[in-house]
């Protein structure tokens, strides 16, 4: 269910924020880079599973004799929905978040 990309860039750039600083600008490069992943998983990848899906029904429909009807169909489960990003965004700050205190208490 949650994005694990989202997760993992989510959990990176916290991670950085709790050893550097969340002004720094490591933070912010992480930061942005969280927004990227997370942006492309919704909008970019989701639609174009969309758009897998109205093909393969295309390429479905054709006559046997067309040349693209025996075409192997197109991959259609891409990128996530937005509440899975923010899913995977959420445990990612909370992964990191325990993994800081873990952390801190063995020093």
């Amino acid at each position: 269910m949650p994005s694990s990309h989202s997760s993992t860039v989510t959990a990176l750039a916290t991670a950085i924020g709790f050893q550097e600083g969340f002004g720094g600008a490591l933070f912010a490069t992480a930061l942005i880079l969280a927004c990227i992943v997370m942006y492309d998983a919704t909008g970019v990848r989701l639609h174009a599973g969309r758009q897998a899906e109205v093909l393969n029904q295309i390429v479905y429909e054709l006559p046997a004799e067309h040349p693209l009807a025996e075409s192997r169909p197109l991959r259609e489960l891409l990128g996530h929905t937005p509440p899975q990003v923010a899913a995977g965004g959420l445990l990612g700050i909370v992964t990191s978040f325990v993994g800081y205190f873990i952390f801190l208490d063995a020093r």
